[in-house]
This record gives structure tokens, C-alpha cells and sequence, in this order.
């Protein structure tokens, strides 16, 4: 696991810095007057599990961040940090928390379908919203915030918030040159929507937990797989079982899942034992996670992508065509998986209109003419 210092990891100074950052920010006109108070109380401990591996930069960062909650919250709450597969299974993760077995989680919102339908919407989804600041629309101007409250709610816990990760890559043992190529391939995929629309392309899918992926390359029992970013899968060693990275065109690098998300909540009983400060800091810390997390992983990756051609890896792009051929089997599935339940609906419709906003233009109503959304 890399030590605290190194690149791609926020230092013990650094990770002081950005939570004090965020304590000193909108809640420091409310905190003083309490902090005495809450050190004296006992403390509320908070078990998380991660869906990041250990030894990655991914759960050295996450680590990092849990380990300084407990001084920005003067005492009042702690986190104590798991990687996947630690108390709970990859896909588990959420009934875990609801149930109890743990207090709060940071997994891959994509894995979210399997428990309600409107979980697609939670994270990227093969053609839609393509950058961070995509995200950052929906869910704040475009009301998806308080949507993905109300639906984790229902689920027993408390979203605190979102947290910008990366684009993921696909990860090939045979290359894959054009949209046809994928006709046939056994390839790994989170379930879902994304799933599907591989599916819909001729590709034969399959579900695989993060810890199965490399294995399953390395036996060959699948041809490719999606998974994380370019650092994190460096340090997994996907190099050593796949001669190709296949990404999108220069317009869209990533077709499948171009931001994908991942999350902080926790139990809503344990939410509700913190004081309404505290409450309300929890989410100006988990705001800075984000920003710190994203900017790490994005170093992170700057540092991996050479390492990738000194190890003979090829990275395909593939081409505009295959991106609107991509788009053409994305949106009938769009408006299925949106029209699953109003919960879906009511959270795609703060995508349809971020997509059709004019500084975002990703779709007109040209590309949707033929289909309904049903409110």
C-alpha cells in the first residue's frame, strides 16, 4: 500500500489541510460553540466499508480522509475504515448498512441497480452526462440531490454525499478495433443498464465482484473487462493479463461509464444520533473527499499512463461512429430503465433536462422523439 506521502496519496498535512478547510468553511459560524461540548460526549463511531481494494491509491485516499474526520468533528464522530469485501460482499454493501452489520459505506454507485431501479441514474450510464461538472448540474441545479436523498432514505440511510472518482476503462485480452469487434466478447460488466446496452451490441456479459476481475483475465474465462481508472488498475496489475485498453473516441474517451460515482452515506439511525452541526459538516467534509479524491486519482493517473506503453499495453480509441452507434442502443434503454418506477423517472428527468440544457447540448429532441417518459 503506498505510504502517506507518496504521489497520488494526500499526505498527513494535506489531509489536515482540506478537512479544516472544509470544517473552517460554511460550518465555522456554528461550530465553536459546540465543539467543547461534543468532546466531552461519547463519541459516535462510524465502521465504512470502501469498494475500493487495499493497496490502492483509491482506498489510501479514503483511508486518509476517514482518519481526520474525527478532529474536524472535535471528537464527536470517528470512521473506521474497511476495503471491499471486508465485513461485506461488493453488491452487499447497502444491506449491510440498512441491516446494522455496518454503519456507513463508500462503494461504486453502479452497483446500486440491483437494489432499486432509479440506481442507474445514481451513476454514469453508457452515453449520458460525460464530465464532473455534468454531475454537478444535475444534482444541484437541476434538483437530482434531493432526489438521490429521498431514494436513500427509503434505503435506510442518509446520503452525505457524492464522490467524483474517474472514467473507467475496458481492459482487453483480444483487440477490439471498432463497434462490430465487441460482437461475441465475453466481458465483464457492473450489471444494469451498462450491462444491457453491451448486450444489445452483441457482447455476451457477465457479472464479476471487483476482487474476480483479474483472475477471471488471467484464466481467460472472459475476453474483457470494465473496471476503474488507469492508476488504480495499473497497481491491480491488469497490464499483466490484457494487451489493450479500448476507450471512446477523443470526444467522449469513455463511452460506458464516463464519471463513475461513488458515495458516502451511512445509517440513518447513526445520522440521526450526531447534532445538527455536526450533521451538516458531515457533508462539507464528504464535499471535500470529493475534491480531494478526484484531484489524487487524476495525478495518480497522469503518473500511470506512461507506465502502461513502457509495459507494451496499446490503447485503442475507438471512433465517432461507434460512439453514435453506442448512442443509438443507449437511449431506448435510457427510457426503459427510467420507466422501471417513478423514483427512475422523476431522477432521469433531472438528467434529460442537464443533457438538453444549452451549455451542456449532449442531446436534442430529435435523439428522443420516439420515446416517453412516464412522470
Amino acid at each position: 500500500m503506498p505510504c502517506a506521502d507518496e504521489p497520488g496519496t494526500p499526505s498527513t498535512s494535506g489531509r489536515r489541510s482540506f478537512l479544516k478547510k472544509a470544517a473552517l468553511g460554511s460550518a465555522a459560524a456554528v461550530a465553536a460553540p459546540w465543539v467543547a461540548n461534543v468532546q466531552a460526549q461519547e463519541g459516535i463511531r462510524i465502521s465504512m466499508q470502501s469498494s475500493w481494494q487495499p493497496g490502492t491509491t483509491g482506498y489510501s485516499i479514503f483511508e486518509s480522509w476517514a482518519a481526520g474526520v474525527a478532529e474536524a468533528t472535535g471528537g464527536e464522530v470517528s470512521i473506521e475504515p474497511f476495503p471491499a469485501g471486508a465485513v461485506a460482499g461488493a453488491f452487499e454493501v447497502a444491506d449491510a448498512v440498512r441491516n446494522g452489520v455496518l454503519d456507513g459505506q463508500n462503494w461504486f454507485t453502479v452497483y446500486w441497480p440491483g437494489k432499486m431501479p432509479a440506481g442507474v441514474f445514481l451513476t454514469a450510464y453508457p452515453m449520458g452526462l460525460s464530465v464532473p461538472h455534468q454531475w454537478d448540474i444535475m444534482f444541484g441545479a437541476y434538483g437530482g440531490f434531493d432526489i438521490a436523498k429521498d431514494l436513500y432514505r427509503k434505503q435506510g440511510q442518509e446520503l452525505l454525499g457524492y464522490v467524483h472518482h474517474d472514467l473507467n476503462l475496458i481492459h482487453s485480452k483480444v483487440p477490439l478495433r471498432s463497434f462490430d469487434d465487441f460482437n461475441g466478447v465475453k466481458i465483464r460488466m457492473p450489471g444494469g443498464i451498462v450491462a444491457e446496452t453491451f448486450a444489445a451490441i452483441g457482447a455476451r456479459t457477465t457479472l464479476l465482484p471487483g476482487s474476480e476481475v483479474y483472475p477471471a483475465l488471467e484464466k481467460g474465462t472472459i475476453d474483457a473487462a470494465d473496471y476503474t481508472g488507469a492508476a488504480v488498475n495499473f497497481e491491480l496489475g491488469f497490464w499483466q493479463v490484457a494487451d489493450y485498453i479500448i476507450m471512446g473516441p477523443p470526444s467522449t474517451p469513455c463511452l460506458h461509464q464516463a464519471v463513475d460515482l461513488m458515495d458516502i452515506s451511512v445509517n440513518r439511525r447513526v445520522f440521526e444520533r450526531m447534532s445538527p452541526q455536526t450533521q451538516d459538516l458531515m457533508h462539507d467534509l464528504v464535499a471535500a473527499y470529493s475534491r480531494e479524491h478526484y484531484a489524487a486519482i487524476q495525478k495518480a493517473n497522469a503518473e500511470a499512463w506512461p507506465k502502461y506503453r513502457e509495459k507494451g499495453v496499446e490503447i485503442i480509441h475507438l471512433t465517432e461512429e461507434d460512439a453514435t452507434r453506442f448512442r443509438e442502443a443507449a437511449i431506448p434503454l435510457w427510457f426503459k430503465w427510467a420507466n422501471k418506477d417513478p423514483d427512475a423517472a422523476r431522477l432521469f428527468k433531472a438528467h434529460l433536462d442537464t443533457m438538453m440544457d444549452p451549455a451542456v447540448a449532449l442531446i436534442t429532441d430529435e435523439d428522443i422523439k420516439d420515446y416517453e417518459l412516464n412522470l
